[in-house]
């Protein structure tokens, strides 16, 4: 019989102590997995406080707000039997008496509930002039009863009219695209497609190329007064740095209120920046800066400056000098150092204060209202006019859904374009 050799010997060995290893590591990884989980459940414990508060005081009256771009039950709660009456049209010509009767039936019940005015509002949305027709036809149907009240519904011609019905029949579905695409200058054809408005109403995508228009350019601005500026900063000595800094800060230290109201002052045409320009030569008459598009873009660029500067100051100062001076010594020249070597570190935080300022600026608000003129008020505007004035919700919500995924889309473009990790805010 021939002798094992050692390596026979030592298999069952070796397999007992490779088996007993990956188990010994399986244990390690599991226990490794447990800490980690462990510890971020006391992290998240931590932070629920914070996040309940963001969910409550943030997060829902959003979702809230954007839920009504496409749930609207006005109509629908308010024309019950018309709702059930107009189940069965074919939306061809006019309905039956008995959709007339229904409908006469609903208004009278709308005065007794005070949701005719709700009604009217909604309605109007849909059909412009319809608020004051409907109100005029609670009115007359108030002391009418059975045939006299059809009579009296039939009498308003408003009820006649041929787009009239199709308003009526669309808005009886709680959930409607209604808004979502009238923010968008879009409607629902007859034929069920989808077309633009009339020229005449298509006020929307104006303002928000408007919006984009006066948001870049500001970004712009700031981006050429910034770069120049976070440069001297980053390369001056320490305590003229920290007084530059200072003065850059500044303007945080007062409310865009205030800034918005000097800068009135300083825009109006007989103000110090027409007397500025006239005594240094530039101009031979004074300028209309107040209620137009130059003035609001010189407003908003003093107020967002910081914004833009920043970011990028903060990544100028981890740049060490000592890069451009071996760039220079190995023979490039200035501009080809800078180019190359500054200009491709700088970038995030160049790409991050633009990103900043250019998002900031879709939500200004308060100095288009009091600098810009009736033409340069932005998507804003238009949204805290229909809260505040129209009591349209439903407008607003679509209006701010349509902002928000713009906004979401441009942040998404320079994320992947850029990566979230090279993002430099601070």
């Amino acid at each position: 019989m021939s002798a094992l050799q050692p390596s026979e010997l030592d298999r069952p060995t070796l397999a007992r102590d490779r088996s007993a290893a990956d188990a010994d590591l399986k244990s390690v990884s599991a226990a490794l997995r447990r800490a980690e989980f462990g510890d971020r459940l006391r992290s998240l414990a931590l932070a629920a406080p914070l996040l309940v508060l963001l969910a409550l005081s943030f997060g829902i009256p959003i979702v809230l707000l954007l839920s009504r771009a496409v749930y609207d039950p006005t109509i629908a709660d308010a024309l019950p039997k018309t709702t059930t009456a107009l189940a069965g049209w074919n939306g061809q010509g006019l309905p039956g008496d008995d959709t007339f009767a229904a409908l006469a039936t609903d208004l009278k019940d709308t005065k007794a509930k005070g949701t005719a005015y709700e009604l009217a509002k909604s309605l109007n949305a849909r059909l412009p002039g319809a608020r004051s027709q409907v109100l005029k036809t609670v009115r007359k149907l108030e002391s009418a009863d059975g045939q006299a009240a059809l009579d009296a519904l039939k009498s308003v011609p408003f009820w006649s009219a041929p787009a009239t019905w199709p308003a009526i029949q669309s808005g009886t579905h709680s959930l409607t695209s209604f808004y979502l695409l009238s923010a968008l200058d879009l409607r629902w054809n007859a034929d069920g497609g989808i077309e633009r408005v009339p020229p005449e109403q298509a006020i929307f995508i104006q303002v928000f190329l408007r919006t984009f228009f006066v948001a870049a350019s500001v970004t712009l601005a700031t981006l050429i007064l910034g770069f120049p500026l976070a440069y001297l900063i980053a390369n001056v000595p320490k305590g003229l740095a920290a007084i530059l800094i200072v003065a850059v800060l500044l303007p945080f230290w007062t409310s865009i209120l205030v800034r918005t109201a000097a800068w009135t002052v300083l825009l109006q045409k007989f103000g110090l920046v027409n007397d500025f320009l006239l005594f240094i030569g530039i101009v031979s008459d004074r300028l209309d800066l107040m209620y137009s598009r130059i003035g609001l873009i010189i407003a908003m660029t003093h107020i967002q400056l910081p914004f833009t500067l920043l970011p990028i100051y903060s990544v100028m100062r981890t740049i060490p000098p000592s890069q451009m001076k071996a760039a220079y010594s190995l023979g490039a020249r200035p501009f080809t150092a800078f180019r190359r070597i500054y200009i491709p570190q700088v970038f995030p935080g160049v790409m991050a204060g633009c990103l900043l300022t250019f998002i900031l600026c879709l939500g200004y608000y308060i100095t288009p209202a009091l600098i810009g003129g009736a033409s340069d008020q932005l998507i804003s505007n238009f949204i805290a006019n229909y809260v505040n004035v129209e009591l349209n919700w439903e407008m607003a919500a679509a209006l701010s859904f349509i902002l928000l995924v713009f906004t979401l889309a441009l942040f998404g473009i320079f994320a992947r374009i850029l990566g979230l990790d090279r993002l430099k805010l601070v």
